[in-house]
């Protein structure tokens, strides 16, 4: 359904161009759940702000190929990536979703506001549908006539999410969706999602920091360091049989209640400046298992197993430590 070849997305600030995407390729299929993983700053948003065009002035995509069921997005024009793909074909809960709903209107008509715009459907169709919808994630229909600050951040959440839903996208990209979330609040999103995808047949593109929420919601799973992506294959795969460093240190950076208590391993450093990033791999400065090689040429995302890809000199050295 959609396959993004070597897409490049810069930022041009006063200090050069900002490497946030830089050389990225993925597919997904119908149905299926992608998740997107890595710390901030290292391109989750950026990405998906790509796929749909949605980008800020000082924002250009350089090169590669965003194929939506074989047409490219990259050369449409605003006015015809809003009437043919947005809302209708790829949709996005933003990041802070839950600040993302107008304060001085209410709930229901501001997702019936997407219909009227996007189709002309008349107000009591736009209505009718927006009951649906607000039933379909699980909140009561008649909140709908209520304001944002009267709903619960769970419910906001819901809300945007049936707002991103209100024209029947093929994909819907839900980016860090339960941040700022409860435990529970969270996992009855994760059921949300899953039962969308259930239902409906919706594509997913999961984006978040935690790992661990990836890998029980998504069939493959993107690991994103410093505009590139180190490694990609299944999810269970990804999570067990880690084969790059930097996926390690992301597991190793959070707690596990199975095990005695410990302290945490976190990453040492910080992410690179991508105005002038790293000469070699761009994980080299903060990476155990650095080489002369590392820090001389990059490497290539390569299918190393089969379906399982990763972007390391060592990665042999590191499934062989991992275990």
């Amino acid at each position: 359904m959609l396959k993004v070849e070597g897409l490049r997305m810069h930022y041009q600030t006063a200090s050069g161009y900002v490497k946030a995407v830089d050389g990225v390729n993925f597919e997904l299929n119908k149905g299926e759940v992608l998740g997107v993983v890595g710390e901030s700053g290292c391109g989750k948003s950026s990405l998906a702000g790509s796929l749909l065009k949605l980008l800020p002035k000082n924002a250009k995509i350089m090169e590669g190929k965003i194929l939506l069921e074989g047409e490219d997005l990259v050369p449409m024009g605003d006015s015809e990536m809003r009437s043919k793909v947005r809302w209708t074909k790829i949709s996005l809960v933003p990041q802070g979703a839950m600040n993302a709903l107008n304060p001085i209107f209410r709930v229901g008509d501001q997702i019936a506001e997407s219909m009227t715009i996007h189709t002309g459907v008349r107000k009591a169709e736009a209505r009718a549908r927006t009951d649906k919808l607000l039933e379909l994630v699980g909140v009561d229909p008649s909140r709908g006539r209520h304001y944002p600050h009267e709903f619960s951040g769970g419910m906001k959440q819901r809300a945007m999410i049936a707002m991103a839903l209100s024209l029947s996208p093929k994909i819907l990209i839900a980016d860090e969706p339960t941040t700022a979330l409860d435990v529970i609040v969270q996992a009855g999103i994760i059921e949300l999602m899953l039962s969308v995808r259930r239902e409906l047949g919706t594509s997913i593109i999961l984006i978040s920091h935690d790992l661990a929420l990836v890998a029980q919601m998504s069939d493959k799973v993107i690991i994103m360091y410093a505009g590139k992506i180190v490694e990609y294959g299944q999810s269970k795969d990804v999570y067990i049989n880690s084969l790059h460093p930097y996926t390690l240190g992301l597991q190793h950076a959070f707690a596990d209640i199975r095990k005695p208590k410990e302290r945490l391993i976190s990453i040492p450093g910080s992410p690179p400046d991508l105005v002038e990033p790293p000469t070699g791999c761009r994980f080299n400065p903060r990476c155990p298992y650095a080489k002369d090689l590392c820090r001389a040429k990059e490497p290539e995302l390569l299918e190393v197993e089969p379906g399982h890809m990763v972007a390391c000199h060592f990665w042999e050295e590191v499934r062989q430590n991992g275990k």
